[in-house]
């Protein structure tokens, strides 16, 4: 692979006008595509396998005018102060309000009359309307969301307060200025890295053109594939911090080899042969990560990573041929390794100088000299960050976990106060009576049973459609919908409808957004280990490819879990406990995202393998050109320590940028994953790697002579590239000479 990646880079050096032509033509045409697609109705969500989804199936195949599924907004409306809703004037506001609701947009199915629908709190202050749509939130349209919004500040000026709650109101999360903070660290730790703003934009110039790519084809396909918005968002996040990282180190190794006195264009070959081959395969571990993600079967969380594997496909593809490419642009521009602003003419006579260990360099062998105690400080360190996690609590977020200026945080807690926090999140049970003798008296059998469990605050009377085989009952918890109670009630209500099944043959299913809650949570936590076992294990696989090894690859997975258990821990004492919660806007703390441990695994394992290919390949580099296992370890950090801290502190500044949105998903995902990079790549890659190998000597790079003969030979080390001269085919600006005829 070596010596295919160094004939692709030293091309893609010569051919630069094409190369840089190839890769603008197809940002140009991904971004036509993006500007001329059709506008995506958001992406349906859509739980297959779990019994919430079998009830809205069954609800749309026999009543589809009932919307079960169907977006939903709840208008909440308060008396002033000394007054009630059911006051003549604040009366007649609330069905002309109501009126006007039902007739704002054609995706309504319908607006219920708080009076009819006895909706009104027993004080008789407070009362809400229910609007129930045509299509699910994901498919509601900008033009009906802008007509509740406006019907309902037309209200607000007769001196009530109303509030807008409900799955109506979600729209695209604001990340606030979270990529310009992003980049503009990077920018900064590019320049401090490299000493040259030059070398500093390459990465950021690319890295920005494939983002660019991968979210304008996302968009442009959005319609098509039915892709949602948090889709690109992941893409973005992933592909910057990828893009900027694989581009910093074919950087890097470029100004290493021009510091060996290499030309330009042999050195660009040979930066892509060797730390590009280990690009491609940290691309390749977080690519199956992303891909891997299918194994959940949820069909929204398998879109998303296969879009941001796409985008991390194109990062690697811009680091091998376009990088090399604008190198040959920049010419003197970029200097040698050690040579910051200084003249290149100079480089011989600083080379003759005796070198100056760098940070790197010491800290190594200060690891290598003292590695039980390293190694004990970095797992027990990790042990005590990952204790959080004990008690872990999953859910899916709900209004109740918005910031406390939005309206529908403010819709919730005038519910909870008015009526009891159950009614957030009243369940809906739906009744299959095809085949029953009897299918009112049963229905009503159904409703009363439910009524006697713990918990239930208040059953409707059921109501059937109108063949009369399917019953709907509205139940009301006593307890909030993210409360472990109303989750121990949705089991209550199954158990129950076992016993029901066998007396009657009528098949009771709960259904609505706490019960999808429920039914998420709990698919993900089925699909983790089997999830984990197959990243992990052909991600194991990939490893002892390429470091010839079996202890190494051991090493980096064991390393992965304790960087991942350690940042899933904080995510609970920040989230859940409210540790530091006002620092990263956390205005209130409830369950984690149930999606989180699963998404954390396949996105932290891709890039946790990053760091250790990129650190441990240029170990196996010096150790197979001769070097001892400790010499070797002190090596790779001497050349790769930097430039792993540059890469990681780029990847936290990218990742901690999205904090700042508004959305409580993308905030959790950001400071989750930026966590995760700072304990995986200073703890775990900087510190317990270098003990373990150096407690390991030799026995760290043994390898069965059968599997040995066995596996293929990649070379990521570029051991093939030893003994190649290049041809003279230019100078050292990479401007070809002429050849005379």
């Amino acid at each position: 692979m070596a010596t295919f990646l160094y004939k692709l880079g030293r091309l893609a050096f010569r051919r630069r006008h094409f190369v840089t032509l190839i890769w603008v033509a197809l940002l140009t045409l991904a971004g036509v595509g993006a500007a001329s697609a059709p506008t995506a109705a958001s992406s349906s969500f859509s739980i297959p396998g779990t019994e919430a989804q079998r009830a809205f199936d069954l609800l749309e195949q026999r009543a589809p005018e009932a919307s079960a599924d169907g977006a939903s907004a709840r208008v909440v409306f308060k008396a002033p102060d000394g007054e009630k809703v059911t006051d003549p004037a604040n009366k007649a506001a609330i069905s002309k309000t109501v009126t006007a609701l039902k007739s704002g947009s054609d995706q309504v199915a319908r607006a219920d009359d708080p009076f009819a629908a006895k909706a009104v709190s027993k004080d008789g202050t407070t009362a809400y309307a229910s609007v129930t749509y045509k299509v699910t939130s994901m498919e509601l349209t900008d033009d009906s969301r802008d007509a509740l919004e406006k019907t309902t500040d037309k209200a607000r000026t007769g001196g009530m307060t109303v509030e807008v709650g409900g799955d109506a109101l979600q729209a695209t999360p604001h990340t606030g200025a979270a990529e310009i903070i992003g980049i503009a660290v990077a920018a900064v730790v590019l320049v401090i890295t490299f000493g040259s703003l030059v070398a500093a934009g390459l990465p950021l110039l690319t890295a920005l053109i494939g983002v660019g790519i991968g979210v304008s084809s996302i968009t442009a396909l959005a319609s098509a594939l039915d892709l949602g918005t948090t889709t690109s968002t992941l893409a973005m996040m992933i592909g910057l911090a990828v893009g900027i990282d694989y581009a910093l180190f074919i950087v890097s190794r470029y100004r290493a080899e021009l510091a060996e006195g290499r030309d330009r264009e042999d050195a660009a070959g040979r930066a892509v042969g060797t730390a590009g081959s280990a690009v491609v395969f940290a691309g390749l571990t977080v690519v199956i990560a992303l891909v891997g993600l299918a194994v959940v079967n949820i069909p929204m969380l398998t879109k998303m990573g296969v879009a941001a594997a796409g985008t991390v496909a194109i990062a690697v593809l811009i680091a091998l041929t376009m990088i090399p490419a604008l190198l040959g642009y920049a010419g003197r521009k970029v200097k040698p390794m050690g040579e910051k602003g200084k003249r290149f003419a100079r480089r011989e006579a600083k080379a003759a100088a005796p070198a100056k260990e760098n940070l790197g360099t010491r800290w190594a062998r200060f690891v290598v000299r003292r590695p039980v105690a390293v190694l004990l400080l970095g797992v027990l360190g990790l042990g005590a960050a990952a204790m959080p996690v004990t008690s872990l609590e999953l859910g899916l977020p709900d209004d109740g976990s918005q910031p406390t200026s939005t309206t529908q945080r403010k819709a919730y807690d005038l519910i909870a106060d008015g009526f009891g926090p159950g009614y957030n999140g009243p369940l809906m049970t739906v009744t299959d009576l095809k085949g029953v003798k009897d299918p009112k008296a049963e229905a009503a059998a159904v409703a009363k049973r439910i009524g006697g469990l713990d918990d239930v605050l208040t059953v409707s009377p059921p109501v059937l459609n109108k063949a009369g085989d399917t019953a709907i009952i509205s139940v009301v918890p006593s307890s909030k919908p993210s409360g472990t109670e109303t989750e121990d009630l949705v089991h209550a209500i199954r158990d129950e409808a076992e016993t029901v099944k066998a007396d009657s043959g009528a098949d009771v299913m709960v259904t609505g957004s706490t019960a999808m809650n429920i039914d998420v949570s709990q698919k993900l936590n089925d699909a983790l280990l089997p999830y984990l076992a197959l990243v992990v294990g052909l991600a194991f696989l990939l490893l002892i490819v390429v470091f010839r090894s079996i202890l190494v690859p051991l090493k980096a997975a064991l390393g992965f879990l304790l960087s991942v258990l350690a940042a899933l821990g904080a995510v609970v004492a920040v989230f859940q406990w409210g540790w530091l919660g006002s620092l990263f806007g956390v205005e209130q703390t409830g369950p984690i995202m149930s999606m989180m441990p699963i998404f954390m695994v396949g996105v932290v394992f891709g890039l946790a393998m990053d760091y250790e290919v990129f650190l441990v390949t240029r170990m196996r580099e010096a150790y197979v050109h001769g070097e001892s296992p400790t010499e070797a370890i002190v090596t790779g950090f001497k050349h790769g320590a930097r430039v792993v801290s540059a890469a990681a502190v780029i990847m936290i500044a990218v990742f901690a940028g999205f904090i700042g949105s508004s959305e409580q998903m993308i905030k959790m995902i950001g400071f989750g994953l930026a966590i995760a990079v700072f304990f995986d790549a200073f703890i775990v890659r900087m510190a317990i790697v270098p003990a373990v190998l150096a407690l390991l000597g030799r026995k760290a790079w043994s390898l069965p002579k059968w599997l040995d003969k066995a596996l293929p030979n990649v070379d990521v080390e570029g051991e093939g590239l030893k003994d190649m001269t290049p041809p003279a085919s230019g100078d050292r600006d990479g401007r070809r000479e002429p050849v005379g005829v």
